[in-house]
């Protein structure tokens, strides 16, 4: 009897032991179901809301074969505009262009995807590139969307930033242009990207460094912390500032406030077509930035004399008077993933040494001096961070002035 006894303790004892986990699991998983909505949908407010703030109402939409949507917004209510030192203004006039700008027939402001539909915004009014909910579902957070992270120097590669450049420093800089190669380098994973522009530099690179950069930039398919502007491995005409070193101000392109729009036919941010192929036709950018010696601006003009816009100079610190470096050339940046060097390209993904048609290129390098004069660079000198990843070899000639090629595949047999 007493061992029946036992048995039947044991039986309910198990019974309710099962119950509880039963219980308890299923209060555990209604918890976490109710948690996990919660955080998304203010995680989705919150996009929402600044999606409000940075896609301003559009007098007309355009539709572009790769996906993008342009919308022609009025220009004096672009993003810039609600900026509190810009609160009010509107464009300004035309600047006083650097003398010497010539007027070549190099390029052309239909040289975008959305161009080719042959439709373009409305006179007194932009082509803003919409950001959507999956861009800035992809990015890191909110609040760093559409910035890059923050660098501690440009000569140094501890956080996985790797340049071929060419550079000039040691005086007052008002400016600088040049013609740059566009190609579709390899971006292999998320948080990678590649880049090629014009950088304008004064201050340190430590807290108070203040850029003006303007170029094309590629990033990977499967985006988290920077390919979240995009979604697409195209090369993408970009603008970006900063004057605290990358920590609290700038942005790329018309994703906070500041860079101003003056121009109806280009888009900052949309994709660059054609591009150039491996040993088949080369198409490159000519890109020119300068300070209006009138208003002290500092203007952005794509091509032969096409006027972007211009970030105005109260934006700036070391900027209000002039840049004490100018740099241009490549940049990638190299997460190591599985413990090896990334195999993202630099440029065309070949090394310099291939030269025309193979590796990607800078040419006519000017500088604008204190008298609003564009003048060829004299003393540029080039440095590559990891010469076995990519490298970069400089030259002069007749016809394209100081020139120089530059990048590479990454990852190689020496550069493991």
């Amino acid at each position: 009897m007493s061992s029946c006894l036992i048995f039947t303790f044991i039986l309910l004892l198990c019974l309710f032991s099962s119950s509880f986990t039963s219980s308890s699991l299923h209060n555990a998983t209604d918890e976490s179901v109710t948690l996990r909505p919660q955080h998304e949908i203010q995680k989705l407010k919150l996009i929402r809301e600044h999606l409000q703030r940075i896609n301003k109402p559009a007098v007309k939409t355009i539709q572009s074969s790769d996906g993008d949507i342009i919308d022609c917004v009025p220009s004096h209510h672009q993003p810039a505009f609600d900026h509190p030192l810009l609160k009010g203004h509107r464009p300004m006039d035309p600047p006083e262009m650097p003398q010497g700008n010539s007027q070549e027939n190099e390029s052309h402001e239909d040289f975008q995807l959305w161009s080719l539909t042959g439709e373009f915004c409305p006179e007194g009014t932009i082509p803003i590139r919409r950001t959507t909910e999956q861009d800035m579902l992809r990015a890191s957070s909110v609040r760093r969307f559409g910035r890059k992270i923050r660098r501690v120097r440009r000569d140094s590669s501890s956080n996985g930033h790797e340049h071929a450049v060419g550079y000039v420093s040691g005086s007052k800089y008002y400016g600088a242009k040049a013609s740059i190669n566009v190609w579709t380098p390899h971006v292999s994973t998320k948080n990678e990207f590649s880049l090629s522009q014009i950088w304008v530099i004064a201050g340190s690179f430590a807290d108070d460094l203040n850029t003006i950069e303007a170029g094309w930039q590629a990033r990977a398919i499967h985006l988290s912390s920077y390919p979240e502007l995009y979604g697409d491995t195209n090369p993408r005409f970009f603008t970006y500032w900063t004057s605290d070193a990358y920590q609290a101000t700038g942005c790329y392109n018309l994703l906070c406030s500041g860079f101003i729009q003056t121009n109806n036919r280009i888009a900052i941010g949309a994709a660059i077509s054609p591009v150039s192929s491996y040993k088949g036709g080369q198409f490159d950018i000519s890109l020119l930035i300068w300070k209006d010696p009138k208003h002290g601006h500092w203007w952005l003009q794509f091509g032969s004399g096409a006027l972007v816009g211009y970030w105005p100079v109260s934006l700036f610190t070391h900027l209000m008077e002039h840049g004490n470096m100018v740099q241009f050339g490549g940049e990638i940046v190299n997460t190591r993933p599985d413990g090896s060097h990334t195999s993202t390209q630099m440029g065309s993904g070949h090394f310099a040494g291939e030269g025309f048609g193979k590796s990607s290129y800078f040419r006519n390098l000017e500088v604008v001096d204190w008298d609003n004069t564009l003048i060829p660079i004299s003393n540029l000198r080039v440095l590559a961070d990891h010469p076995n990843c990519y490298d970069i070899r400089g030259g002069v000639n007749r016809v394209w002035g100081n020139y120089f090629y530059y990048g590479g595949p990454g990852k190689n047999s020496k550069c493991p």
